[in-house]
């Protein structure tokens, strides 16, 4: 088995040429170094291989695996007519991402970090808080009575909150809040589980009060909330301008 190495566009593209079988532990040697290197995205070019036998796609998987354990990403490119059926047997086509164009693969390992980029702006988003003052019900997520009304809201994120003056919780508790959010006041609940419980003694100015963490939160109404925030948050940084 040969490899050459070469790089396009920040990825590391290895053409292979000849058999892949027993004896081409070379390839998960040379995919180790360019992890080890730090190079995490890998195109293996099939174009001139002629041959895989049962080993070399257990050379191939354990190549594979390696990448993927170190956080990167392997893909193939022009798998020759003749390999295909092995690789459809052997469900390589099923867990590998395979594409006829070199360019194609390339542009794809593009898409890939524009996609974790967007995914890591949504959690972000998910986990910023605002300081608010709204006033909300709560009642237990079994009743249909609301048992502290007019509870401060005090801060509120996509993903929980803190209420001030309501002491009738305790950890693990699972609740129902009646939410409206300012300026159109459209009602909609949400069940959270009481996830923090300020020590009087300690923390008296957070008392009584209760952190909350949404659960079984509808996708719908968690847009409305994290929109609420981006807003809220973007008219104060554009006021403290």
């Amino acid at each position: 088995m040969e490899i050459r190495a070469r790089q396009k566009e920040g990825v590391i593209i290895l053409d292979l040429a000849g058999h892949i079988d027993i004896d081409s532990a070379s390839f998960v040697e040379v995919v180790g170094q360019c992890v080890r290197d730090g190079y995490l995205d890998i195109l293996s070019n099939f174009e001139e291989v002629d041959f895989i036998d049962y080993m070399g796609v257990s050379v191939i998987v354990i190549a594979y695996k390696e990448v993927l354990n170190n956080k990167g990403r392997m893909k193939f490119v022009n798998i020759p007519a003749h390999l295909r059926g092995v690789f459809s047997v052997a469900g390589l086509d099923r867990v590998i991402e395979i594409y006829a164009h070199e360019d194609h693969a390339i542009n794809s390992f593009k898409e890939d970090k524009v996609i974790e980029n967007i995914k890591r702006m949504q959690m972000r988003r998910r986990f910023r808080r605002l300081s608010v003052d709204i006033k909300v019900e709560v009642r237990p997520k079994f009743s249909r009575t609301p048992v502290c009304f007019k509870v401060e809201m005090l801060n509120l994120s996509a993903i929980g909150a803190f209420l001030f003056g309501c002491d009738k919780f305790k950890l693990g508790d699972e609740v129902v809040m009646k939410i409206k959010l300012p300026p159109k006041q459209e009602d909609f609940e949400v069940e959270a589980r009481v996830v923090w419980l300020p020590d009087k003694q300690i923390q008296p100015h957070f008392h009584p009060g209760m952190g909350v963490e949404f659960i079984n939160i509808a996708t719908v109404v968690q847009q409305k909330i994290l929109e609420f925030i981006d807003r809220n948050l973007s008219f104060l940084s554009t006021d403290s301008d």
